[in-house]
């Protein structure tokens, strides 16, 4: 299993970590099979999409529009913070994926990339673990 830290600013940072996972593939030796994706924490998630200014700009908005950041959430009474929010969208995206690979590529579309979201409310540092079987 391959793990690598990522750097984000929070507050709905966008970061392509493609590159990482394909490093991570290519490291394992493994020719065909799949790469499991999974990010350590309860305020981020990964998803694949096209990774495009107008979209992450798209995505953010429909996302505030599910899970408003400034919304009085039940969570800020409990914990005294104000990432309730992050909670809920890194639920609803998921922090998972799963992607074949096949003659040690990663079978992802022309425009697919592999994308962390960072919800949270401030910067943090966010373990990915790669697990290619």
């Amino acid at each position: 299993m391959e793990r690598f830290i990522v750097k984000t600013k929070g507050r709905g940072d966008f970061i392509n970590i493609t590159d990482k996972v394909i490093s991570a593939v290519e490291k394992s030796g493994i020719k065909n099979g799949a790469a499991i994706i999974f990010i350590c924490g309860s305020t981020a998630a990964l998803t694949t999409m096209e990774y495009e200014k107008g979209l992450i700009e798209d995505m953010r908005e429909f996302l505030e529009k599910i899970a408003p950041e400034n919304a009085d959430y039940k969570h800020h009474q409990r914990w005294g913070d104000r990432n309730g929010a992050a909670h809920i969208k890194s639920a609803l995206i998921g922090t998972d994926l799963a992607v074949p690979i096949e003659n040690r590529e990663l079978q992802l579309g022309t425009w697919q990339q592999i994308i962390l979201i960072d919800f949270d409310e401030r910067p943090r540092e966010r373990e990915i673990l790669v697990k290619v079987i």
